[in-house]
Parts: C-alpha cells; sequence; structure tokens
C-alpha cells in the first residue's frame, strides 16, 4: 500500500516493488518481525544488497497509521550512480573533478538546497551514505527544484572508502569544519576535490575528519558561530568557481 508518492508500506508490497526494479531508498524493519513473509524480504534485501534498519514499532507508527505489518519503505525518485564509473567518466571528460561528500545530513530540506546550489556550481556528483542520511524524497525534489535530476548522486556502503578511492584517483578531500585553523580561501581549489560537509548538529564525524587532505572554515564575525550548512557549503562552492575563473 502507498501513503504518499515515495512511501510503500507491508511486507508484500515491499517485496513487488523490489522484484519491479524500483529503488528502494530507505526501508524499516520493526525489530523481532517474525513469519516466513518477513524472512522472504530479509532474505531479498540481502541478496540485492539493499540496506535497511531494524526500529521499534513505535517508529513505523509515526510514519504511517496504516497497517504497515512492521514495514515501512521509501521509494528514490531517481537512479543512483557508480562511483567509480561516474569519477572515471569525469577525468576522461578533461574536466577538473569537483564532488561533494554529504556526512550524514540528516534534513531533507538542506539536502535539497545543497543539491540545487551543487547544480548551479557545477559539482560533478554528490556522495551520500546509504545509512544515517536524508532520504531521497519527495521533498528533496521540491527542494531542490528538480535540480536533483541533473546532477548524479552515488550511495555508498561507507562515506571512508568513497573517500579513499577518491584521492586514489587523484583528488585532495577538503572538509568545512569549525575545527578548522585554516580559512577556505587559502586552500588551493584549483586541483580535482572533493568538499565535505557535516551534518545539521555533529557537523563532520571524527573518523572522517582523520583521513582527509585539509580542513577549512569560514570566517565568523557574529555572535553565533555557525552557519546552516546549505549556506556554508555554498560559500564552499562559489569560492571553488571563483579560483577556478
Amino acid at each position: 500500500m502507498k501513503n504518499n508518492e515515495s512511501q510503500i508500506f507491508g511486507i508484500r508490497t515491499v517485496i513487488e516493488a523490489i522484484h519491479s526494479g524500483k529503488t528502494i531508498d530507505k526501508i524499516f524493519i520493526q525489530k523481532g518481525l517474525q513469519g516466513e513473509l518477513s524472512k522472504e524480504l530479509i532474505a531479498l534485501l540481502k541478496k540485492e544488497n539493499i540496506s535497511f534498519s531494524q526500529v521499534p514499532v513505535e517508529k513505523l507508527n509515526r510514519l504511517t497509521r496504516k497497517n504497515h505489518q512492521g514495514v515501512v519503505a521509501f521509494i528514490s525518485p531517481i537512479e543512483f550512480h557508480d562511483l567509480e564509473n561516474l569519477t572515471m567518466q569525469v577525468i576522461e571528460s578533461g574536466e577538473t573533478p569537483l564532488f561533494l561528500i554529504l556526512d550524514q545530513l540528516s534534513d531533507v530540506r538542506n539536502f535539497g538546497a545543497i543539491i540545487r546550489t551543487a547544480e548551479c556550481t557545477g559539482v560533478h556528483g554528490i556522495i551520500i551514505q546509504k545509512k544515517g542520511g536524508a532520504p531521497v524524497s519527495s521533498d528533496t525534489v521540491k527542494t531542490s527544484t528538480g535540480a536533483i535530476f541533473k546532477i548524479p548522486i552515488c550511495k555508498v556502503d561507507h562515506i571512508k572508502d568513497a573517500m579513499f578511492y577518491l584521492q586514489g584517483s587523484g583528488m585532495q578531500i577538503v572538509a568545512a569544519s569549525e575545527k578548522a585553523v585554516t580559512p577556505i580561501y587559502d586552500i588551493d581549489l584549483k586541483i580535482p576535490t572533493a568538499i565535505v560537509m557535516g551534518s545539521e548538529g555533529k557537523g563532520i564525524s571524527n573518523s572522517v575528519l582523520k583521513i582527509v587532505d585539509h580542513m577549512a572554515k569560514l570566517p565568523m564575525y557574529g555572535e553565533i558561530a555557525s552557519l546552516n550548512v546549505s549556506v556554508a557549503c555554498g560559500v564552499f562552492l562559489y569560492e571553488t568557481i571563483r579560483q577556478r575563473l
């Protein structure tokens, strides 16, 4: 059964959606769910390498008031790209790569706003993690004003593995962090670059910061110590454009 244009629920419905080739963005399964049909679903998810989260029934009840049977999923409105293929395409095009990595960003409106700015600034691809981030939902599409259909988005198992791959492909990783000493204006962004933006509350995780090539900050002169992540991302991307003009 459907509750809105991207949400589906019910074990059989989700199984049929997967069999029909739908791209599942997120799937939540009730903890301790029993029965042959639920076992069939979990086996299918593992076979298709689709990640899922096991959650308390209360979370599912918040997602829908309908009879969800212990399963709620969200169908992605887009097809995700393979990071390795996309990276090779960009390198072979002769353009200077510019990627954006979102570490656990959770607000769909910020996500949509960032996608819109990324498309306007010529970002070649956005990298998100399969678990823990904002869903690619109808709200994301709306906030991006359709830009989500014009920029490749890659979903990876682990952000750090993606970063290692990009570094191995000749890109520097620049993290936007309040912990940084160096202003973004002092970082050379004319070379192949991937910029990392963190979550709204926690910023970039320490494990990710340990493997970046540079940390950079924005000068702050007011009493409020931080900017909205989509605004900060826009400044970083337009500084990249300024340097590359």
